[in-house]
């Protein structure tokens, strides 16, 4: 049997995820950006709930399009408002359109979202060995750093949790535990 972290055993879908995304390195501009949106839906509610909500996500955030989303207006709002397929809060949805305007102000600082978002880990994974999923922490230093300077740049939900979460999801920290099957093949990745 492979042993995997004992959160993904709690459905299939969060397993597949498990298995093939989370703790992946990402430098994929748009995917960087669906993960920002994703984390800032997800503040107060399970990850399982916005896992099960990402199609959804995708369809009426027009794939990620950092630079659509941006140039949102009132009727789509709305519109993402009425949609029961999202979270339908309304600083939530108003975040994603101000984050991705803040996004595309960091591409044109940085070259990209990707330079910005990877110094916070000076380019490179921080390869955790946790023994339980009980110790893996909230936030770090580094995703303190990593919120506070979002923040200045104008991003609304990122705050130290849920920037730790991101890191997570997009690679930049390896927390699978050490007696998980993916820990030791993402120990090589990067």
């Amino acid at each position: 049997m492979i042993n995997k972290c004992d959160w993904a055993l709690s459905s299939p879908n969060e397993e597949h995820y498990h298995d093939t995304e989370w703790g992946v390195p990402v430098h994929d501009e748009r995917l960087l950006f669906e993960f920002l949106v994703l984390e800032g839906a997800q503040a107060g509610l399970s990850w399982s709930t916005i896992l099960n909500k990402r199609d959804n996500y995708r369809e009426a955030f027009d794939n990620f399009d950092v630079e659509k989303v941006a140039n949102y207006g009132q009727d789509k709002f709305n519109e993402l408002l009425n949609n029961p397929g999202i979270v339908r809060n309304k600083l939530k949805i108003k975040s994603a359109i101000s984050n991705a305007q803040a996004f595309i102000a960091i591409q044109q600082e940085y070259g990209s979202f990707d330079s910005y978002i990877w110094q916070f880990v000076n380019g490179k994974i921080i390869q955790n060995k946790w023994k339980t999923f009980a110790d893996v922490p909230a936030n770090t230093e580094e995703s303190d750093a990593m919120s506070k300077s979002l923040k200045q740049k104008g991003f609304k939900f990122v705050g130290s949790t849920i920037c730790y979460a991101h890191m997570q999801a997009t690679g930049m920290v390896n927390d699978h535990t050490v007696d998980c099957f993916r820990h030791q093949e993402l120990m090589s990745v990067m």
